[in-house]
């Protein structure tokens, strides 16, 4: 299994060759006045004869990272009505200055986007594998016990480097959160994907589910809501990541009250999960878990608000540079996405202010390139 950024698409359209850009400014993380030329897709800090200056003072940023989102699930829920769609939404993130995506789970396929000109870099899980009749209807492929490690190793196949796990839902019998299957049986899952080449992300809300989903092996949790401190050192010797979606995390209210009359346990259970999130991101954090940008885009929630998220994990107690770290150089390090080293990709963004003084400044991108080319 490569990486999503040794893949290419023998269909894609070839751009017309850029001319070489150059731009100059304080360069995060190191904080160094620099002066970086794009070549193609490249960057290099060996002087280009002829590059156009596009910025000559600002904050240059590796471009924003969603790794959490999903360009397959349109406004509403549904399932996006084909790659146009998909497409569109990915524009919506590069207008706000997100560079790279990781879609966590994709109801359809849209492969020929990965090396698009236009399109920012794409990370990919294949569809969401769920439980049967316990997840949100026509977006997960929904498996029993069973089929599990066949369809993981199968969904293996449609990403390009992740596969998306769901490991609970509400369970109508319980009232209340509960495993998706059988823990072992999604231990067995994660192993088969591993075996596969591709890492595992976990839906997970529970403390049940997330506990043996990070002793299994797990490579990402999602939300991870249940998370307590065992867990938290659990993750941290392991190099367990955590994508947070804190903007999710603050819909449990609406889900609470939408639940409250059939499903009182479960209501409760939300609210409790919601209002103690902060700190466990906090205590995460100060752990030393790796943590990463995701905003859940896709369905209830709009696409383009990476930067959003960057300000509420900063509210949660984490640093302004560590949070510019979850959203830009560390998160597309762990996506394999070069960053703005020699011969790194040359994705950036260029901010009148600095973000590391006021995050805010994220909501005002002044110049953004992507794939050495200028997109705004």
């Amino acid at each position: 299994m490569t990486s999503p950024s040794d893949t290419a698409s023998a269909s894609s359209p070839a751009p017309e060759p850029a001319p070489a850009l150059h731009v100059r400014g304080t360069l995060l993380p190191s904080g160094e006045r620099r002066d970086l030329w794009l070549v193609g897709d490249r960057v290099t800090f060996s002087r280009v004869a002829g590059a156009i200056t596009v910025a000559d003072a600002g904050y240059i940023l590796p471009g924003l990272v969603d790794a959490h989102c999903h360009l397959g699930i349109q406004p509403g829920g549904r399932p996006s009505e084909g790659i146009d769609q998909a497409r569109s939404l990915a524009v919506v993130d590069r207008e706000a200055g997100i560079l790279a995506i990781r879609d966590a789970g994709s109801p359809i396929p849209y492969a020929s986007l990965d090396d698009d000109p236009d399109m920012p870099r794409l990370a990919r899980a294949g569809r969401h594998v769920a439980p049967p009749k316990r997840y949100l209807r026509d977006i997960g492929v929904e498996v029993g016990e069973a089929d599990l490690r066949d369809e993981i190793t199968r969904q293996a196949g449609q990403g390009n480097g992740w596969v998306k796990l769901v490991g609970d839902w509400i369970d109508r019998g319980v009232g209340d959160l509960a495993p998706a299957w059988d823990v072992t049986a999604m231990a067995g899952a994660i192993e088969a994907a591993h075996a596969a080449g591709a890492r595992v992300a976990v839906h997970t809300f529970a403390e049940e589910s997330v506990a043996a989903l990070v002793r299994a092996g797990v490579d990402s949790v999602e939300h991870g809501t249940g998370l307590n401190e065992s867990d938290i050192d659990e993750m941290a010797n392991r190099g367990t990541a955590l994508v947070p979606t804190m903007i999710n995390i603050k819909t449990f209210g609406g889900i609470a009250a939408q639940a409250q009359d059939k499903f009182p346990s479960y209501a409760q259970h939300m609210l409790t999960l919601r209002d103690r999130f902060p700190s466990i991101v906090r205590a995460a954090y100060e752990a030393g878990v790796p943590i990463y940008v995701g905003s859940d885009a896709g369905g209830g929630i709009d696409h383009g608000l990476a930067a959003q998220e960057m300000l509420l994990l900063h509210e949660a107690g984490l640093p302004a540079e560590a949070v510019l770290r979850a959203g830009s150089w560390g998160a597309r390090e762990w996506l394999g996405f070069p960053g703005l080293v020699e011969g790194g990709l040359a994705d950036l963004v260029v901010y009148a202010e600095d973000p590391r003084t006021d995050l805010t400044t994220l909501l005002r991108p002044h110049r953004i390139v992507l794939r050495g080319r200028v997109v705004r």
